[in-house]
């Protein structure tokens, strides 16, 4: 019994992030097309790369003409996956084929995932499960609001901009009960937005990055009571 609650736990959490992801690709095909850009650009992004937030990056940054920039956004913003890579190694196996494929579906949630499972057999099967079921709705979604957005025209004009914050907010609430979490993203949100008049579109964001630097202002570790008494007790 408790398995099979595990189990409906599990699918239910996939189902629910499959429906944000499938909104915010959505947004980002509608966004796409408000920005003047090809239908095509958008397809073959989401296809060939697959790096969700990168790619609202590098398409404001391409649409401001700043091609360049799009690039370096988007390595800076994936280096994450350097690490993730070493922490889900043993799961993808031993083929280079499947490494590749592995490497290419690799997300955040599919490596969070994958490591919260105890063993290797059930790590590797809800890791393909999850990046599988990502790869296709993402890529769902950039169809479909690319379609609606040359429908209407201006896709603001529905609200789909506020498609990709909401589903990143939604995602991201679990984690703001970590104090230094909510500290970062608090720091960084403010950056970027004090930024945003002054900088080229997608540059705030990484400057958001900068939140982090509040992890490092954060005062020293007092011992407890206990702790200074045992020292003292035990020289």
């Amino acid at each position: 019994m408790g398995t099979l609650y595990r189990t409906r736990a599990r699918l239910r959490d996939i189902g629910a992030l499959a429906a944000a992801t499938l909104a915010v690709g959505a947004s980002f095909g509608a966004i796409t097309i408000a920005y003047g850009l090809p239908a095509w650009v958008p397809v073959v992004m989401s296809v060939l790369i697959f790096a969700g937030g990168s790619q609202f990056l590098a398409v404001g940054l391409l649409a401001a003409g700043n091609p360049v920039a799009a690039v370096l956004a988007g390595l800076l913003l994936n280096a994450r996956h350097l690490p993730f890579g070493l922490a889900v190694a043993d799961v993808l196996g031993t083929r280079w084929r499947d490494r590749l494929v592995g490497a290419h579906i690799m997300t955040d949630e599919t490596v969070a995932f994958a490591l919260a499972e105890s063993t290797p057999q059930a790590r590797r099967r809800i890791y393909w499960l999850v990046g599988a079921t990502l790869f296709v709705v993402w890529n769902t979604g950039v169809v479909l609001g690319v379609l609606l957005g040359g429908a209407t025209g201006d896709p603001n004009a529905l609200g789909l901009d506020a498609a990709f914050p909401a589903g990143l907010i939604a995602l991201i609430l679990p984690s703001l009960r970590d104090r230094d979490t909510r500290l970062v993203a608090i720091a960084g949100a403010a950056v970027a937005v004090l930024l945003t008049p002054v900088l080229p579109a997608g540059l705030p964001v990484l400057c958001a990055l900068l939140g982090l630097l509040v992890l490092f202002r954060r005062p020293p570790t007092r011992p407890t009571p206990s702790a200074v008494s045992t020292r003292t007790e035990h020289p």
